[in-house]
């Protein structure tokens, strides 16, 4: 048994039209999101074997789980694999097309049981067996939709998968191959997509603020310049005054929730991006710090061709004493501050190049 194990690959197919046709950065980083987002959530004790791009081989030796077990996982997997693109969809900040076109990507997993074994290349594992062979060959298929689950008649050991759900109809196939004829049985996994919770966006509590400082100043600038020379955090550190770097916590690219730490001459604060919305003439956003003590909001207007306005507005929490203190002590300095920010944004901005 020990040289017999359970083969599971998760293929995002729309990967290779998904690269060809949009901006290699950005795809490049939604794609490594994904493919962590399905390695967390192996709930069985699979073994990853490698990662070949748009795929996971994934591996278990011996005994092959039941099949309602290997069902949750496939489930598992798939839906939070739309969950992410869900949830990137509706708070992503970006407009290229990459990150417009996530939405689109899809999952199919093929799970075959058969001989294979391991062996070492300095410090790199991999597999070896026909059956390594046979489940790669399983990827390249005359299934229409891609968006299924497929199992081989080893795994199912010549029973026919029944009893999972009341929607899952399977149907029989087979892939000829030089070795031979590989019988499968599929399911397609669309429905799952029917029970993935909508997006909760997250609150943004402005009532409970009161604004302390209002600033404005118009750009010679397009407004999707202007917002990513604005709203993308890695480049605070070039405009805004005070701030020597910014240091990534979480997310790839830039989205409602990402955190990110503000190296400051005199300490730290980190922030999160707490709102946003967009149309092609007005974008909004803001960023609260992580004790929500207060938040920063940003207003981006058109106004013409290449000319934005943008509105910031400084928020604390709603404090007579707090509101007080500030005023006396902070509200000079830090417009002060603004108003030269503002201007160093002027000059960077000219340096944005747009993804798409």
């Amino acid at each position: 048994m020990e040289n017999r194990g359970l083969l599971f690959i998760p293929d995002i197919s729309g990967f290779t039209r998904f690269v060809n046709e949009t901006e290699i950065n950005h795809s490049r980083l939604i794609i490594q999101e994904l493919l962590e987002i399905m390695i967390n959530s192996n709930q069985i004790g699979l073994e990853v074997s490698e990662i070949e791009g748009d795929a996971i081989l994934f591996y278990k030796f011996g005994k092959s789980p039941e099949l309602e077990e290997l069902y949750k996982q496939v489930e598992k997997m798939f839906c939070e694999f739309h969950r992410h693109l869900n949830a990137y969809d509706q708070l992503r900040y970006c407009y290229c097309t990459a990150c417009t076109s996530a939405i689109n990507l899809t999952l199919k997993i093929i799970t075959h049981y058969g001989e294979f074994t391991g062996y070492n290349v300095k410090n790199f594992s991999k597999l070896i067996g026909k059956d390594i062979i046979v489940a790669h060959q399983l990827l390249k298929n005359d299934i229409d939709q891609h968006e299924y689950w497929l199992v081989t008649k080893n795994l199912l050991q010549d029973n026919h998968p029944t009893g999972l759900t009341q929607w899952m109809k399977w149907k029989s196939s087979a892939k000829q191959t030089e070795t031979g004829e590989i019988p499968f049985h599929y399911t397609q996994l669309s429905q799952l997509k029917n029970e993935i919770s909508p997006v909760q966006y997250p609150q943004l509590e402005i009532t409970k603020k009161v604004k302390l400082i209002s600033v404005k100043k118009d750009y010679a600038a397009d407004i999707i310049a202007l917002f990513h020379a604005t709203g993308d955090l890695n480049y605070r550190n070039r405009w805004q005054e005070g701030v020597k770097s910014v240091e990534e916590i979480n997310h790839f690219l830039p989205r409602v929730g990402m955190r990110r730490r503000c190296v400051f001459e005199n300490g730290h604060s980190i922030i999160y991006s707490s709102s946003y919305s967009y149309s092609p003439e007005r974008i909004e956003f803001s960023e609260t710090d992580e004790k929500k003590k207060s938040t920063t909001h940003y207003l981006l207007e058109k106004t013409g061709e290449n000319k934005t306005r943008l509105t910031l507005d400084y928020y604390i929490k709603k404090n007579v004493l707090n509101q007080f203190m500030f005023i006396l002590t902070q509200k000079k300095k830090m417009e002060q501050a603004i108003h030269k920010s503002l201007l160093n944004l002027g000059e960077f901005v000219k340096e944005i190049k747009l993804p798409g």
